[in-house]
């Protein structure tokens, strides 16, 4: 089993930066990709930014240019810089780690005050 947990969520101000950190531990297989999502009130849960294998990595559209992924191999952490942040961005964020499976965090809050 695989265990993902989420840190670095909070409170920030229109223009401001925060860092969001994943750490998988359990019996982990050979992973394909880990990032993370986004779920905003009312709305789907949608994709923010995938580190895959290969050492690639994509973004929505809509973070492209401010948000940053790395993924760090030998610790299985994965980590979301955020900057320029705006209250659009305020949604729980969620971490994921696919390998045979596709695994989830419980989500970190991300709040953007206007």
């Amino acid at each position: 089993q695989v265990q993902l947990v989420e840190s670095g969520g909070g409170l920030v101000q229109n223009g401001g930066s925060l860092r969001l950190s994943c750490a998988a531990s359990g019996t982990i297989d050979s992973i394909n990709f880990m990032g993370w999502y986004r779920q905003a009130p009312g709305k789907q849960r949608e994709l923010v930014a995938l580190y895959h294998s290969s050492g690639t990595s994509n973004y929505a559209d809509s973070v492209k240019g401010r948000f940053t992924i790395s993924r760090d191999n030998a610790k299985n952490t994965v980590n979301l810089q955020m900057n320029s942040l705006k209250p659009e961005d305020t949604a729980v964020y969620y971490c994921t780690l696919r390998s045979r499976l596709e695994y989830w965090g419980q989500g970190t809050q991300v709040t953007v005050s206007s």
